[in-house]
């Protein structure tokens, strides 16, 4: 049953990222083995961990094929029309290049190019996920990435989830390679014999792939450390109990460490919501992964006001944050820590899951206090251009000169002061 608590000392931050000294020692052990062994490294640990044996890692035109037969009508529509809405929502993010010049001629700017190859990482295990397809791929490709890699892990067949293809297809990813965990991570960083280098990985995964890509910072970029789903219902008694338990269980049956919490000053809405959720337990299908989540993350924090309520949601900072008060938008301004706000009843956490646009790669674990949502500014470098002329040189050089001895970098000073010299004479 999900508990009942009061607000003060409530927290559900969890140090869950750093995974223990034996999980980091074995995803060091992969890395070190794929970056040496290349190819016959990858293969190993696949046969090793997801028990299969690979003829070859890229997914073949006939596999897409297959794919396509094996998906529904309704589900490519779906898949479609989600990809409409996500490219034209991250198509608003899109920065361009600038330049200004001075009168006195002096020329500053910011080039504003993107990444060149990028790696993509979706999850299988318990689960497949073609949103993660449309959420990471879309916005690299509005910022122009040219080359995606997606790497996934297999299932017990040696096959992708025809969904996950049949997404990928859509947006004209086809480089795709049937590996997963450490040694997929490890595969894009450090390239082999069949997969590339890439510049960046993003997506989420298992706790080995969240140690992988913290260990490769540096080598590569990488989007985030990422942890378990979470969700924050902020509501008052004007909320559906019903629609709130669904919502707190749609993000519970992700795996056993998701965390859903609804805060309110309403003790009415609060036993009705805990009832609710073991009713709708009872009959869901996934129900021993959400059961655990709920027991052991799961919360009903009782706040003194809406106020107070949220107090307590900045302090947690949560993934999502849906606000199912009356008069919602009234809030909006004082919630400052979230991956993303659902306002009202109708703006359940699946609508930005799957369909309206937003992204859904989000901080986690109270990290909304200082990060953003995947978006396009994330497959995009930034390049300073400076041309800086005579008279700026002339008018601004002893400045620099005195900043530079300041700093006890007398090399600095005289590149500087050799031109004031030449220049002056």
């Amino acid at each position: 049953m999900i508990r009942i608590v009061e607000a003060n000392n409530f927290s559900t931050r969890r140090d869950v990222e750093n995974g223990t000294d034996m999980q980091r020692a074995a995803v060091l052990d992969i890395l070190a083995q794929v970056k040496q062994n290349g190819d016959q490294a990858v293969l190993d640990y696949t046969a090793r961990f997801d028990g299969i044996t690979l003829d070859r890692m890229r997914v073949s035109e006939a596999e897409f094929a297959e794919a396509e037969q094996n998906i529904s009508p309704e589900v490519r529509e779906a898949i479609e029309a989600a990809a409409i809405n996500i490219r034209d929502y991250h198509s608003r993010q899109m920065r361009q290049s600038w330049m200004t010049t001075k009168e006195s001629g002096t020329m500053l700017g910011q080039l504003i190019r993107p990444l060149q190859r990028v790696g993509l990482y979706v999850p299988g295990g318990t689960a497949a996920y073609p949103s993660s397809v449309l959420m990471n791929a879309i916005p690299a490709q509005v910022a122009g990435v040219e080359e995606i890699a997606m790497v996934t892990p297999p299932g017990k067949d040696g096959k992708v989830n025809p969904g996950v293809l049949v997404a990928a297809q859509t947006l004209g990813v086809t480089e795709i390679y049937k590996v997963g965990g450490a040694q997929a991570i490890a595969a894009l960083t450090y390239g082999t014999e069949t997969i590339k280098p890439v510049d960046k990985i993003v997506g989420p995964g298992n706790i080995y792939v969240a140690l992988a890509k913290r260990e490769v910072f540096g080598l590569v970029d990488i989007d985030m450390v990422a942890g378990p789903s979470e969700i924050v219902v902020l509501a008052d008694n004007t909320a559906n109990p019903g629609y709130v338990a669904a919502d707190l269980l749609s993000q519970a049956e992700h795996d056993a460490m998701a965390s859903s919490v609804l805060v309110t000053p309403s003790r009415t809405l609060a036993k009705a919501v805990q009832q609710e959720v073991e009713k709708q337990l009872a009959v869901l299908p996934r129900r021993e992964i959400a059961e655990k989540s709920i027991r052991d993350h799961g919360a009903i924090c009782i706040v003194d006001s809406l106020e107070q309520g949220i107090d307590v949601v900045n302090r947690l900072a949560p993934e999502h944050l849906e606000v199912v008060v009356e008069d919602a938008m009234e809030y909006v301004g004082k919630l400052k820590n979230a991956g993303a706000i659902f306002l009202g009843a109708y703006s359940s956490e699946p609508v930005g899951d799957y369909f309206a646009g937003p992204n859904h790669v989000l901080p986690t674990n109270g990290t909304a206090r200082f990060s953003s949502p995947l978006n396009v500014d994330d497959f995009l470098k930034k390049t300073s251009l400076i041309s800086y002329s005579r008279q700026d040189l002339l008018a601004n050089g002893q400045k620099i000169v005195a900043l530079a001895r300041q700093e006890g970098l007398e090399a600095h000073a005289r590149a500087i002061q050799m031109r004031l010299d030449n220049e002056q004479n």
